[in-house]
């Protein structure tokens, strides 16, 4: 018979044999806070639990009191334990209207701009959270079909991530074969290799648009930023939304710090610079210019598809 005068015990996170206590949770909400600026809400617990337990048993740790002390003295480790609370969900084309608007309506500009030398032929494009790199060579494949290097055009793309991990899958440029699915046919058949002998059933991005792109590490919740220069259009998508309201505040007024007076910043579907900056106005669904910009005045937006 149990003993009623028992107390309950204390509520945990669970991963397999490892338990995740209330406090320990709270250490590491306030550590992964003030380094990424990723906040993770007390239902994520059992959530955290789970994506460092497998660091737990690698290093040969009974608790996750044992494994905080490690990340508070262990940078790498630190940069690890980043790397697994990371979430890195990503397509091919995400978020297909704003491809839409940058074809339709942003690069035809560009290209009667540059042809009546009103602006320069090289474009600069910052994916600032590109996960495995579906993001950044979507955009390399956009670019370079519209604006190609034969008529004088130069594209610099960088990508940058919070995980090393998946930074280096981008690098890599390999996905399954699945992937090709989100790519429209053109696109695929123009730019995407299919793998064959060890790598059959995957693809890899093709030279030309493996050339236009950089990859490097980046916090976003580290200022200032160490980008050199101005960006003509800067993807930040799916990422506010992990961040509280004062760190969104900050990345965003950081953002538009580093984008063109002409520039365009596009967010994810769930995102808004509502209540967040005055620097910027919507020009199109989660689709930002700054504010004293001109350049999209009175301009019809395209369908959505």
């Amino acid at each position: 018979m149990s003993d009623p005068r028992r107390a309950a015990p204390p509520a945990t996170g669970t991963a397999g044999d490892f338990q995740i206590r209330k406090e320990d949770f709270r250490a590491f909400q306030d550590l992964i806070h003030r380094e990424s600026g990723i906040f993770l809400a007390e239902h994520k617990q059992a959530l955290l639990g789970g994506r460092l337990h497998a660091r737990l048993r690698a290093l040969g740790l009974t608790s996750y009191a044992d494994y905080f002390k490690t990340v508070q003295k262990d940078e790498s480790e630190r940069i690890e334990m980043l790397d697994r609370i990371s979430t890195n969900e990503t397509h091919f084309f995400r978020e297909p209207h704003q491809f839409e608007f940058l074809k339709t309506r942003v690069l035809p500009r560009w290209v009667a701009d540059a042809e009546a030398r009103q602006r320069s032929r090289t474009i600069r494009v910052w994916s600032a959270a590109c996960s495995t790199g579906e993001e950044p060579y979507s955009i390399a494949m956009l670019l370079l079909d519209q604006l190609p290097p034969s008529e004088g055009w130069s594209i610099e793309i960088l990508g940058t991530d919070l995980s090393t991990r998946v930074l280096q899958k981008a690098k890599d440029a390999l996905w399954r074969i699945e992937k090709a699915e989100e790519i429209p046919t053109p696109y695929l058949k123009a730019f995407m290799l299919e793998g064959t002998g060890p790598e059959k059933g995957k693809m890899k991005a093709g030279p030309e648009i493996r050339s236009l792109v950089a990859f490097s590490r980046m916090n976003l919740n580290s200022r200032p930023y160490p980008v050199q220069g101005i960006f003509d259009i800067i993807f930040c998508r799916n990422v506010l939304i992990y961040f509280n309201a004062a760190t969104k505040v900050n990345v965003v007024e950081e953002l538009l710090s580093h984008l063109a007076p002409s520039g365009l910043l596009l967010l994810g579907h769930a995102e808004s610079l509502h209540g967040l900056t005055e620097r910027a106005r919507s020009v199109g669904p989660t689709i930002y210019a700054p504010l004293q910009s001109t350049y999209f005045s009175g301009q019809k937006l395209p369908r959505l598809r």
